[in-house]
């Protein structure tokens, strides 16, 4: 018999009814399922695991945070504990009647590393398997690969699995012995804890840096003139042609200068093309996906959900370039009944030839994110429906032609002052047809010529400011990562939304919390190498050469250790100086505003009774002032007041949105919000978890 071994149940399922020459037939060990079927006359099973089977971590005796020197933990012994024990237990009972074991895991390190870790279980109970495992790679679950992959059967890849499994016991290390330093110096203990990661702290430091910047940023004020015109149809704007003025006192003179009529001096039309976009790749999909409002870490695991239903390809992949074996033509037949984008599919299906665009990867493990299988919206939920069509959408646009559009530039004189006006029409949409995301508006302008006069119908003077370098979103970031080597295509999305889970940052674009400033400024000062990105870039190349066979799994994890250990010297001289700096952090995420009866600040607070928190002044006993404050969600002073009744307001993270409020339950504002909601509730049912949290609050004590 042999065994197939999958990543997830549905991939198992889906293994079986590609390759059953006859029914399957379905099985349980306990609560978990199995598909028999026969495959080349040989009788088959095949069973999903539930991700990683083994997770490392170390021996009892190191378990107590507060008495276990962290030093300790550098050199300390790795175990491989069962975290799936039923699916554990699935493996070892259906290898003992195995004769040969299939890996068909996901292809790349973190799918090889699962494989052989279902492996070790397989041979503990069938140590006779170990001179027969083949394993099949695909990079879709659809009919055609997976019956090529089990066609073309290959050996299993050590090397790639001990890049991932080096990855995981670097980052154990590192992450233990420097979380628990760092906690232990702050004494915070329990879901309190701060985190700090191989990837993840250099990651903070480049919000925390780009934050550093724009509160240093002084903004510098101008003056723009800008004047309303109209020739018969709609107004249009057209603005001084010097841009900006640095004196108020001559902006203001120009704009007393114009006069009722504008004259045209000079019409200027240039076309442009726009090429269509390259196939996508993770990180292309990824910033894609944060573009349309799905945050990296969740549009990641949709993608993983689809491709194992079989609607896209394997979504973590660096190529930009379809490989010549993949049937385009079959990939549009099927799009043509995909809801939106039908007919689209049909007429490039009828086009004699077919370019897809290109892009600068080109790699020989999975090809870029593609469809591979029809769906339709009432099959899946809302945001695997966005997800998927976006998928689609972006196939389309790459076998499209370009969009061309045209650039029209109107100068004017009027009162002896310039003017300008712009704008951009498509006037060949080609791939812009069918992928529609981001597009503007076209800005039309009225057919004009030279000596042409139109009216002057307002003007207005403009005063601004210079604005400080924008903060990351989470889709600019990803690239960043990327470009400068931190993490993998695999553990980027899971990096950003463990800063967010930590309390370290919160909105998108992404804003640091006090806390998450203070650590990044802490780890700079006294451990530059975990702070620095150089760093771990440089390991993820060690890992890459691991892959490759050109060093060990060994050699890489000790010269990790040995450079951790450099780190934990520098730390342990300045535990006091660490602590100082992050506690400054703590305090400013807890300080709320200005004490209405006594001008100190309140802060936030705990029961010690019920451990409900609250806002109470730091004055207490003297001054005893309270305000209830939202028991779920994390909590961000906005460092504003209320407009109607000037009490700090907080941002408050949870639920399916973040919402502003301030702390004062008898706000008129804050009751005028409250009756707009409850006229909005269908059924007369709460409609979000935001409306639900907010409910709790107006019933929360001190």
């Amino acid at each position: 018999m042999r065994l197939i071994i999958s990543e997830k149940a549905n991939a198992a399922r889906k293994i079986a009814q590609f390759l059953a020459e006859g029914p399957v037939k379905e099985g349980k060990h306990r609560s978990v399922p199995y598909h028999t079927f026969t495959w080349r006359g040989e009788e088959c099973v095949s069973v999903g695991l539930k991700g990683h089977v083994l997770n490392p971590e170390y021996p009892e005796e190191y378990s107590n945070w507060q008495k276990v020197d962290p030093r300790e933990l550098i050199d300390a012994r790795i175990l491989k504990s069962v975290s799936e024990k039923g699916v554990a237990a699935a493996v070892r009972s259906l290898a003992k009647k195995a004769d040969r074991v299939i890996i068909a895991t996901d292809f790349d390190r973190e799918g090889e590393l699962i494989g052989v870790e279902a492996l070790s279980l397989a041979f503990e109970a069938n140590p006779a398997l170990m001179d027969h495992v083949e394993r099949a790679r695909f990079s879709a679950l659809t009919k055609g690969e997976v019956t090529q992959a089990f066609e073309n059967l290959v050996e299993v890849s050590r090397e790639l699995a001990d890049a991932g499994e080096a990855r995981q016991d670097i980052d154990l290390i590192w992450g233990a012995t420097l979380t628990r330093w760092v906690s232990r110096a702050v004494k915070r203990y329990g879901s309190a804890f701060l985190s700090v990661g191989r990837v993840q702290s250099p990651t903070l430091v480049l919000i925390a840096e780009r934050e550093l910047e724009r509160r240093a940023f002084v903004p510098e004020p101008y003056w723009e003139v800008e004047a309303k015109l109209q020739d018969g149809g709609e107004p249009f704007v057209a603005r001084h042609a010097r841009g900006r003025f640095k004196e108020e006192a001559e902006a203001r003179r120009a704009l007393e200068n114009l006069s009722e009529i504008a004259v045209v001096t000079e019409v200027r039309q240039r076309e442009a093309t726009r090429p269509a976009p390259t196939p996508f790749n993770t990180t292309a999909f990824l910033t894609a996906a944060a573009n349309i409002g799905i945050s990296p870490s969740r549009a990641a695991r949709i993608a993983e959900d689809l491709y194992t239903e079989g609607y896209i390809s394997y979504p973590r992949t660096d190529n930009t370039v379809y490989p010549e074996s993949l049937d385009l033509r079959e990939v549009l037949g099927f799009l043509t009944e995909v809801e939106g984008v039908g007919d689209y599919a049909g007429g490039l299906l009828r086009a004699q030839r077919l370019s897809p665009t290109r892009g600068r990867r080109q790699t020989t493990d999975h090809p870029p994110i593609y469809p591979t299988g029809r769906a339709s919206r009432g099959e899946l939920r809302d945001d695997q429906w966005k997800i998927y069509q976006l998928v689609v959408r972006r196939f389309l646009a790459t076998l499209s032609g370009p969009a061309r559009t045209l650039r029209t530039t109107l100068r004017f004189e009027s009162g002896g002052e310039p003017l300008v006006a712009g704008g951009t029409v498509v006037t060949e949409e080609g791939w812009l047809a069918v992928y529609h995301y981001g597009r503007r508006r076209d800005e039309e302008l009225p057919r004009l010529s030279e000596g042409d006069e139109v009216r002057v119908v307002a003007t207005e003077l403009l005063a601004k400011e210079t604005q400080p370098p924008g903060r990351y979103g989470q889709g600019r970031l990803i690239r960043l990562m990327e470009d400068l080597g931190l993490g993998t295509k695999a553990t980027r999305p899971g990096i950003i939304q463990n800063l967010y889970d930590r309390g370290y940052i919160h909105g998108d674009p992404i804003v640091p919390t006090e806390t998450g400033m203070a650590v990044a400024k802490a780890l700079k000062d006294f451990a530059s190498e975990i702070a620095s990105h150089e760093m771990t870039a440089r390991l993820e190349r060690s890992m890459d050469a691991i892959s490759e066979g050109r060093v060990s799994k060994d050699s890489v994890v000790e010269e990790s250790r040995e450079l951790l250990r450099r780190v934990y010297d520098h730390l342990e001289n300045s535990e006091e100086k660490f602590a100082d700096i992050v506690w400054n952090g703590i305090r400013g995420d807890e300080t709320l505003g200005p004490c209405p009866n006594c001008g100190r600040n309140l802060v936030v607070r705990r029961n010690r009774r019920n451990r409900k928190r609250f806002a109470g002044c730091e004055g207490y006993p003297e001054c005893r002032t309270t305000f209830p404050l939202p028991q779920k969600g994390d909590i961000i002073p906005l460092g504003t007041a209320c407009e109607a009744c000037g009490l700090p307001e907080i941002k408050v993270l949870g639920g399916r949105r973040p919402w502003v409020t301030c702390i004062n339950m008898d706000c008129p504002k804050k009751q005028e919000q409250r009756r707009a909601r409850e006229e909005t509730q269908v059924g007369g049912e709460e409609t979000s978890e935001e409306q639900r949290d907010r409910k709790r609050l107006e019933k929360s004590t001190t």
